[in-house]
């Protein structure tokens, strides 16, 4: 079982139940709670969206440990599971079973908010990660992008599946009002986007660090097509990108009741996201080795997670501060 745990990122699959959960009650309910409305999408069909989510994620981390691991005994030797803990016929099976009920799930969630359309989004992720195990992740940057899309999609999905709702109960209200829900798609929309940046950071990052893995294996990643000196230029580029759009959205966004600054998220900003994004810049410029660029990604994630984390930071705003 603990094998199986490993083999699935059960780490990681808590965070993205984690990273939905947030978003649905820290940042749809209390803009929606300020307003006199409520959630439209019930606890147990929630609960089925994030299920879903994990299952689809959980197939894709075990799709790429089958097709890499080769590269893992070079790269990360201590947390290679196949064919030392897992039998490979068995995590085919594992694969086939988490796909099957993931993407069952996500075709029964949209027939049930009368939006089938979106069923697509479910089959279309699990087809993506098995096409980036077998292709994408060994050709340039395309498999940084798919990795970067998947992960920001995770937070966009819960609104996805929200507004539909939303719209069918309070339109005519909201038409009235020559109103409508946008503003909370793009306050979604903003924390999609910023883990599709910083995964894309991280992966690029991630690249660097298994240089030598990846070369052994003919695999076309960044840092081998262009070299470490031009990757880092890149990375640094990118924590640029993120260090302007923090300040863009903060000076632009983050801004209430008139002209007065919110220093409850002056302060997250600069302690969480923005000091440590220099810290990485400068790490990023020194790194050099393996255990260099090893550091520069556990601390994007770090940053990804501080990122997300200040959803919270909006909920006590909305509910206590605006209101």
């Amino acid at each position: 079982m603990l094998a199986l745990l490993r083999l699935i990122r059960f780490q990681n699959l808590l965070i993205i139940a984690a990273t939905q959960y947030i978003m649905r009650y820290c940042i749809i309910y209390p803009f929606l709670k300020i307003n006199k409305f409520s959630l439209q999408l019930d606890n147990l069909h929630f609960f089925l969206l994030v299920l879903s989510t994990v299952l689809i994620a959980a197939a894709g981390y075990v799709i790429n440990d089958y097709f890499d691991t080769g590269t893992d005994r070079l790269n990360r030797p201590d947390k290679v599971v196949i064919d030392r803990s897992v039998h490979r016929r068995h995590a085919m099976l594992y694969h086939f079973i988490l796909n099957f009920a993931g993407v069952g799930l996500g075709i029964y969630l949209s027939y049930y908010i009368g939006v089938t359309g979106l069923s697509l989004i479910f089959v279309l992720a699990a087809g993506l990660l098995w096409f980036y195990s077998t292709h994408y992740k060994r050709q340039f940057l395309i498999g940084n992008l798919v990795v970067s899309t998947m992960t920001g999609v995770v937070p966009l999905m819960v609104i996805l599946y929200e507004m539909p709702l939303l719209n069918r109960e309070y339109g005519l209200l909201m038409i009235s009002y020559q109103a409508n829900f946008n503003y909370i798609f793009f306050w979604v929309m903003a924390f999609s986007f910023f883990a599709f940046l910083t995964t894309l950071l991280r992966e690029i990052i991630k690249d660097a660090e298994d240089f030598e893995g990846d070369s052994a294996y003919g695999m076309n990643t960044m840092p081998i097509m262009i070299g470490q000196k031009s990757t880092k230029i890149v990375i640094a580029s990118l924590v640029g990108v993120n260090l302007v759009l923090l300040v863009g959205i903060f000076t632009r966004f983050l801004l209430y009741q008139g002209s007065s600054i919110d220093y409850i998220s002056a302060a997250y900003f600069f302690v969480f996201l923005f000091s440590p994004f220099v810290f990485l810049l400068i790490k990023i410029i020194r790194a050099k080795t393996k255990n260099d660029f090893h550091f520069a990604s556990q601390l994007t994630k770090f940053i990804m997670l501080t990122g997300m984390l200040y959803a919270f930071v909006v909920r006590y705003i909305v509910l206590y501060v605006i209101s």
